[in-house]
């Protein structure tokens, strides 16, 4: 594992959600899913049957908890084509208590989605040209050798910008370093800085690669044209309008996560090699517009639903939203069939995931320590899913386990292609 992959296993720089992990990386694609998908309109006349929910199978999926890689999980599964929820595990090591419903999550990358739809409000606004170079609004804050990057290259994951290199203060990436260091904080700017000295992954435009850093710099973005903080735009542009009062974007320097919740824990080794788990539940939200929100099941159930309905687009961006570029994967953790192959799967924002039933659904997954989530729909929003589950450690040995959630809400899946 390099250096960069090191880091961002858990600063969410590339962090990748377990379930999609899994799905790209832990599992063959079924021969049906080989073939191309159609073209827009095709697929939409041919959208595939969703299969029906089988309340044991869904039960089944989250059972076996607590184990070794996994203490909670939580699914919430709406939408006209049926409803079902339930919860497996336990949410307090020390007291047994199970996992709550409702609870509050660390969401990690799922944060992205609210910071695409801000930058998308902007372009529609006039206010930001996603075809002109972020440089031109951001003097200064990308390293001086990087060539210009379109506005909408960092939304889509196509600007090839470097992920960075470790540094001893962003620490080894493993789950020692991060228990004991869980309460540091880094700037969006001294993220970006990482890049310093390092070559593009690839020219602007020309390939796909999940990265992080985009989203530093969109966050940026938003504060330098509005001249409000990003967690402002966040509540005056989209929580409050849609009454989502356990969502938000918490300050760097708190480490508070709202109850109720689950606690999340990490394994990690004493000196004399004994294991033991730390509870990090309380960790700094530094991730910012790139992974630091926190939010509820119901809360993020509803702003998908909004979002899919183009409450907060107009139509030219809403479109935007379920566009994949036509480029190759590059190397990315979200869009691989088998390693380094396939073709882009993400959007302005989100991600587009397809089974092998045909079923399409789209949406975001998110990791932190302790915590790894997902909410995906399908564009009718017949079915909308929201899950959380608690890892043990920052691996994804957890994927397992996302996977018999995936397979069991939606059918087998595996990233579509163009």
């Amino acid at each position: 594992m390099n250096s960069s992959v090191r880091r961002t296993r858990w600063s969410t720089v590339a962090a990748s959600g377990a379930l999609l992990v899994a799905l790209a990386a832990g599992m063959a694609a079924p021969a049906s899913a080989a073939t191309p998908a159609p073209a827009p309109a095709a697929a939409a006349a041919a959208a595939a049957p969703l299969p029906g929910l089988d309340p044991a199978e869904l039960k089944a999926a989250i059972s076996g908890l607590p184990n070794a890689d996994v203490t909670g999980a939580l699914v919430r599964i709406t939408g006209s084509a049926g409803h079902w929820s339930g919860t497996s595990g336990v949410g307090d090591l020390e007291t047994g208590q199970g996992v709550p419903q409702n609870a509050h999550i660390r969401i990690g990358s799922i944060s992205k989605v609210f910071t695409a739809t801000i930058v998308l409000q902007l372009a529609a606004e006039h206010r930001i040209d996603l075809d002109k170079p972020v440089q031109q609004y951001l003097p200064g804050v990308l390293p001086a050798d990087i060539p210009p990057v379109k506005v909408g290259q960092l939304l889509d994951h196509t600007s090839g910008l470097p992920r960075g290199v470790a540094t001893p203060d962003f620490g080894d990436g493993s789950a020692e370093w991060f228990a004991a260091n869980r309460l540091k904080s880094f700037t969006p700017q001294q993220t970006i800085d990482l890049m310093a000295g390092q070559p593009m992954e690839f020219a602007p435009g020309t390939a796909q690669q999940y990265n992080g850093m985009n989203y530093y710099v969109a966050g940026m973005l938003v504060e330098k044209i509005t001249g409000h903080t990003f967690a402002h735009e966040v509540q005056s542009r989209i929580t409050r309008p849609l009454g989502l009062h356990d969502t938000y974007v918490p300050n760097a320097d708190d480490p508070r996560l709202p109850g109720p919740h689950s606690h999340g824990y990490l394994t990690v080794k004493s000196a004399d090699g004994t294991t033991h788990p730390v509870d990090v539940s309380e960790q700094s939200p530094w991730p910012w517009a790139e992974g630091g929100m926190i939010s509820t099941p119901a809360d993020l159930d509803r702003f998908i639903t909004e979002l899919f309905r183009g409450r907060f687009l107009p139509p030219a961006q809403q479109a935007k939203l379920f566009t994949v570029p036509d480029v190759p994967s590059h190397h990315s953790s979200q869009c691989r069939t088998e390693a380094d192959a396939g073709r882009a799967c993400m959007s302005m924002g989100l991600m587009r995931v397809k089974a092998s039933n045909g079923v399409v659904v789209w949406g975001k997954t998110g990791s932190r320590p302790g915590y790894t989530s997902g909410v995906f729909a399908t564009r009718d929003l017949a079915r909308k899913i929201v899950y959380s589950v608690n890892p043990t450690n920052l691996n994804g040995t957890e994927a397992p386990f996302t996977l018999k959630i995936a397979a069991a809400s939606f059918g087998t899946l595996v990233p579509a292609k163009n």
